[in-house]
């Protein structure tokens, strides 16, 4: 087992594995750049290395600072956490050359299924229902329109090395096509510095949903069931929730399988997602794979009573799994609390926090790293707090998160606190109907203003 594990991430993620990794007997080593001095992940760890500024290109991508931070602690592992490094192909084999173990997947691994037209090519050898589109990359617009027409609009066009819904386009018909396809190209050489673009059937009425695998150095895989990402604004995930209202029992069954073997196939090591989209009638489509722990990997831990970073930790240091698949017995839900102003098209809101309250009782899980007189830096991801409830039934889960988002006080900065509590009384929402789309007619009531 590991004696040392550096944690090259910040925030909730990066607590949450020094809580993991204490709980071992693991001793830990966090980074943090100047604008996280007085992060609890800093204050938590055993040791602490400032790797650089505030820009996350200066300290946490910054793979040079990283490793010797590593080596000036001693430390034998390196836990990436979600983000940042967590996918970075050249970071895992450079850990790999100087003798630190990367917890998460191997460079071949991570260049495999990062780069998506790879990955479903891969997925279709290894028997994986993939959405109907382009074989490989798109060579130019010619090959572009001709592939629209084969599969039929309406398409989407998808930039290769994208995420976060940068270089995608929706298009309905093919007098649109050329449009989409010069200002997607623009947009994916600009955010990733590659405009290699990839066509799928677009899926009407689309569901995301992910399950969970975990691979061990033998080659086996488990799942660990699935999780709803459907409602998303801008393809960023808002709320999630495990069992999916959407799923039946074969159907997770059938997506459980297909998850395994895609895992198996390629040999996966440590905890990933198989990402899928489930079109009106229940058909799955392999999306993509995470080849990292996700945000939401709280609410599967919940329901299935596993630790995943425990998880991560033990297949990094050659621990077999059961192979033994494990589905929920109980219902989830997490809302991602980010410093945004939901009635200010969710504009980021960073400054201190003057005043905070959390919730607390039974079923009620709050992953965070901040404090009342926190300081959120405008430098990072918004989010500053992940609030879980669990409980038998959906019905009880919601009911508990309503309870849970009336207690949660951040005062100082805007939070999506007010979007997530009507949310929890949304008729569409309460009766599990919601798909991809659902945020493009969620309205807002107006803001309640507080007499004096």
């Amino acid at each position: 087992m590991f004696k040392k594990i550096l944690i090259a991430n910040r925030g909730e993620i990066a607590l949450r594995v020094i809580r993991t990794c204490k709980e071992m007997g693991i001793k830990t080593v966090a980074v943090y750049s100047t604008a996280d001095k007085e992060s609890l992940h800093v204050r938590f760890a055993d040791e602490a290395v400032c790797i650089g500024p505030a820009p996350s290109s200066e300290s946490y991508l910054k793979i040079p600072h990283i490793i010797a931070a590593a080596e000036i602690t001693n430390a034998d592992a390196i836990h990436p956490g979600y983000g940042f490094l967590s996918e970075n192909a050249n970071f895992s084999k450079i850990c790999k050359e100087h003798d630190i173990k990367f917890i998460g997947a191997s460079h071949d691994m991570i260049e495999k299924m990062g780069d998506k037209a790879t990955a479903k090519a891969t997925m279709k050898a290894a028997g994986v229902p993939c959405v109907p589109g382009s074989e490989g990359i798109l060579k130019d617009f010619e090959d572009c329109l001709k592939t629209a027409k084969k599969i039929g609009f309406p398409v989407m066009l998808k930039a290769t090395a994208g995420g976060g819904g940068k270089g995608m386009r929706a298009v309905w018909s093919e007098d649109k096509l050329e449009n989409a396809w010069e200002s997607a190209r623009q947009e994916a050489k600009a955010g990733f510095g590659n405009d290699g673009m990839y066509m799928e059937k677009l899926i009407e009425e689309p569901r995301h949903i992910e399950i969970q695998i975990v691979g061990d150095q033998t080659g086996k895989a488990c799942h660990l069931s699935e999780r709803d990402c459907s409602v998303q604004r801008r393809h960023q995930k808002l709320t999630e929730e495990t069992p999916s209202p959407f799923m039946t029992d074969e159907l997770r069954e059938e997506m459980g399988n297909a998850a395994v073997k895609a895992a198996e196939y390629i040999k996966y090591e440590g905890a990933g997602t198989v990402e899928f989209l489930v079109d009106k009638h229940r058909k799955f489509y392999f999306m993509e794979m995470n080849t990292r722990i996700q945000v939401e990997h709280p609410i599967t831990e919940m329901v299935v009573d596993h630790d995943l970073i425990r998880e991560q930790i033990l297949v990094a240091a050659g621990v077999p799994i059961s192979g033994k698949n494990y589905y929920p017995k109980l219902h989830s839900i997490e809302c991602r609390i980010n410093a945004e102003d939901p009635y200010n098209n969710f504009r980021p809101s960073p400054g201190k926090i003057v005043n905070l309250h959390t919730p607390g009782g039974h079923g009620v899980r709050l992953d965070t790293h901040v404090y009342s007189g926190y300081i959120i830096p405008p430098n990072y991801d918004s989010m500053v707090a992940k609030l879980i409830t669990t409980a038998q039934t959906r019905q009880e889960a919601i009911h508990k998160m309503k309870r849970a988002l009336d207690e949660f006080v951040v005062e100082g900065v805007k939070t999506t606190i007010p979007f997530h509590r009507q949310l929890m009384d949304h008729p569409d929402y309460l009766a599990g109907n919601y798909t991809t789309k659902f945020m493009e007619d969620f309205v807002l009531e107006a803001e309640v203003e507080e007499e004096d």
